[in-house]
């Protein structure tokens, strides 16, 4: 029998065009998804660079500026130290014995620092504490070695963040 002789019904001549054409359709199918799996892949792998990219760069950040700020911050407590044992020398036990701290003082110091109010005036405010001149020298010197860490601190931050947005800014690709 010669290809030419045999004859196919209607019904599967249609049904061999469907399923050829369900198959093209389907490999089509399985093409695209494989195109629309590859650009996903693409796209995660820039993600993933990019994101390497912005560490690195942030990294580099935090280390330029916990280097630059631990030793301002160092030398700063150094230098307080070094003010507060000079204390004796400025404040001597005659300047001590001749200038006396009164409760007064005390309280409206001990009111500054904690931020609660002094309260009203006593008559025992004019009274010596038994605080020394120089005990208030030292706490002053330290207090201002704080502070001036504390400043140092809040710049470096401000710097940080800073330099920190500009990194991220151009780690990433436009």
């Amino acid at each position: 029998m010669k290809l030419g002789q045999f004859v196919l019904p209607g019904w599967a001549r249609l049904l061999a065009i469907g399923l050829v054409a369900a198959s093209v359709f389907a490999l089509g199918v399985m093409r695209g998804e494989r195109r629309a799996g590859e650009r996903h892949i693409d796209y995660v792998t820039r993600q993933a660079a990019q994101t390497v990219a912005i560490a690195r760069a942030q990294a580099e950040v935090v280390v330029r500026t916990e280097i630059k700020y631990r030793d301002r911050i160092q030398k700063i407590y150094v230098k307080g130290e070094e003010s507060e044992r000079q204390v004796p020398i400025y404040v001597t036990a005659a300047d001590n014995a001749a200038c006396s701290v009164n409760v007064g003082f005390v309280r409206a110091y001990n009111a500054a620092w904690t931020g609660d109010a002094a309260g009203a005036a006593e008559g025992a405010d004019r009274e010596p504490s038994g605080v020394s001149l120089a005990a208030v020298a030292e706490a002053d010197a330290h207090n201002a070695a704080s502070c001036r860490v504390w400043r140092e601190q809040v710049i470096g931050l401000r710097e940080f963040y800073s330099n920190l947005k500009l990194a991220t800014d151009q780690a990433r690709p436009e």
